[in-house]
């Protein structure tokens, strides 16, 4: 427990998801193709351009942080709107808001099915203010940062009818479940469409690019998740 406390403000929500991780296979060889690093100037964080769903406890987290730092995210250049979290999904989920992209935010080769928005909590070059907050109060960059955005592209794919149990992987073009089922052309996925999503033969080995995100799981969850994959190289 104290340990979730240096490192994230949403501990009740790192709770299910070190469970998750417990509970769930590994999948050695999505984590043995290739990828890309994140280098914000090449993607300008694609990533985010659809905002980010949340937990009620990262909704209310970050409701404090506009509460209490709402002039220091404004001078990031920000642009905040009255409701920065917003009801989706005939209110079952909350998600942070978007704002229309302007043309230099985003990436050269940006997927032509994404929406051309990004999260309210970018700023102009693509950098997170919540990141930079935390790293301003002390913390480390992900301490305020909802979860599913710093395990990213990293996903925890639930049981299923095809699965008995969850998967620790990362998804491809043939199998990301955010492809349309009605139209895989118009849709074609989400994660493996993002730039650190995709795969990339001149790369390096996912397990070694996502290093800091595994090791972060593997102290959340109690699991060694990196040794466990470097087992298959020995």
């Amino acid at each position: 427990m104290y340990f979730l406390m240096s490192v994230t403000a949403y501990k009740e929500t790192a709770k299910v998801l070190a469970q998750q991780v417990r509970e769930a296979l590994l999948d050695h060889d999505a984590f043995a193709a290739k990828l890309k690093a994140c280098e914000l100037s090449r993607c300008c964080a694609t990533c985010c351009h659809d905002g980010v769903y949340l937990s009620k406890e990262e909704s209310d987290g970050v409701e404090r942080l506009l509460a209490d730092y709402g002039e220091k995210l404004s001078s990031y250049g920000l642009s905040l709107p009255s409701e920065p979290i917003i009801s989706v999904r005939g209110g079952r989920s909350l998600k942070t808001a978007t704002r229309i992209a302007e043309p230099d935010e985003l990436a050269k080769d940006y997927p032509l099915h994404f929406p051309r928005t990004r999260c309210v909590f970018l700023d102009r070059e693509g950098r997170c203010g919540i990141q930079r907050l935390s790293m301003e109060l002390g913390h480390l960059p992900w301490y305020d940062k909802p979860l599913t955005c710093w395990i990213h592209p990293i996903v925890i794919l639930p049981e299923s009818r095809q699965r008995s149990r969850s998967v620790v992987t990362l998804v491809s073009p043939e199998n990301d479940p955010q492809k349309s089922t009605a139209d895989p052309e118009a849709y074609p996925g989400f994660a493996s469409c993002t730039h650190c999503g995709r795969p990339d033969e001149e790369g390096e080995k996912a397990s070694a690019v996502l290093a800091s995100e595994l090791e972060m799981l593997s102290a959340i969850s109690g699991r060694d998740l990196l040794s466990e994959l470097n087992a298959e190289t020995i």
